[in-house]
């Protein structure tokens, strides 16, 4: 377990949260101070007050001794060295005991192209080669600054499966930059939230999503929840059925039978009705209860929770008030298949 506790004046920052196990997001504008607070965790920027412990033990003073990894926006490898030199490069500084460089090779699928020159990589080739050369540093904790944010829409799918296999397969505390909503849907299990160098909010993804009052700062345009699902069998025509808590959804997905999921559903594709809707082409329609309504910037939040699980839609406030929207009702929402996403 990674804490954090920092302070300072210039650039300002003010946060005091821990990174367990796995992926933490660190999400935030541009400008909130996201790679200011990883400079700092690195021992690269030197704060006014910072306490930064692993597992309740400090980490050492001196950068090089802190066994932190950084993953920078760019790949960062030196041209004159092989892929296999630029992999093992951090070797020389590890504490014994990291894994092997094979092992590392078959998690990033770099097998395929360890003969290549540097310079014949893609963006996301070139990606995985830096995460593996962080990896095999052998750190105690993993930064990754924006790693997919110089990378075009293709490449970044390509690289965010081998994301999500190091995030299931690694115990390293991972502390994820970004201001890409739908990549940290799908690789996070906890967020925390700044804006302007302050702390504003630390929880789960499920929680801190489905919050009205925090779906300003994450933007509204970006707005969207996270709800656990389970699969169940696959239709002739490709269609998988999808429990949730509120009611099956069909989705084109390939997963085992029994898979435990998690949906991101955004809040501007979610319809809601006060009658079930009969007639339409929507085939996924949630049965839910309003606990909220809220108004941001001009519209209207709706927070819905089916059981455990809590979600929003965004309406405008015409349609709130034509529904006659309030606490308490039940509620079916309709949400379009092609919006749909396997956050995990």
């Amino acid at each position: 377990m990674l804490r954090v506790q920092i302070t300072n004046r210039a650039p300002r920052l003010e946060v005091d949260f821990t990174v367990p196990p796995g992926v933490t997001a660190l999400f935030g504008p541009s400008g909130a101070g996201k790679t200011s607070v990883l400079m700092a965790v690195a021992g690269l920027l030197r704060a006014d007050h910072a306490v930064i412990t692993l597992d309740g033990a400090p980490l050492a003073r001196a950068p090089h001794r802190r066994r932190v990894a950084v993953v920078f926006q760019e790949a960062r490898l030196f041209p004159h060295l092989s892929l296999r030199q630029n992999l093992t490069y951090g070797q020389r500084w590890a504490q014994p005991g990291g894994p092997d460089p094979g092992q590392v090779i078959d998690l990033l699928g770099l097998d395929r192209v360890l003969e290549r020159p540097i310079g014949a990589l893609s963006g996301g080739e070139a990606q995985r080669v830096a995460i593996g050369r962080a990896l095999l540093s052998n750190p105690a904790v993993l930064l990754m600054d924006e790693p997919l944010s110089a990378l075009d829409a293709p490449r970044k799918a390509e690289i965010l499966p081998w994301l999500e296999t190091l995030a299931e397969t690694t115990r390293l505390p991972v502390l994820y930059v970004s201001h890409a909503m739908p990549e940290i849907a799908r690789l996070a299990r906890r967020m925390v939230v700044i804006d302007q160098g302050a702390q504003r909010a630390e929880g789960t993804l499920e929680d801190l999503l489905s919050d009205p009052a925090l779906a300003p700062l994450i933007g509204l345009s970006e707005a969207g929840s996270v709800i656990s699902a389970v699969a169940g069998p696959r239709a002739a025509d490709g269609l998988t059925e999808v429990r949730t808590q509120g009611g099956p959804l069909y989705l084109p997905l390939t997963v085992p039978e029994g898979a435990r999921l998690r949906l991101r559903l955004p809040a501007q594709d979610i319809i809601l009705s006060r009658a079930r809707p009969l007639g339409l082409s929507a085939l996924n329609i949630l049965q839910a209860r309003i606990v909220q309504v809220a108004e941001a910037e001009g519209q209207a939040l709706v927070q819905l929770a089916m059981a455990e699980d809590r979600f929003l839609a965004r309406l405008t406030l015409r349609s709130v008030r034509a529904l006659d929207l309030a606490p308490g009702q039940q509620i079916y929402a309709i949400l379009k298949t092609v919006a749909l996403s396997k956050a995990s």
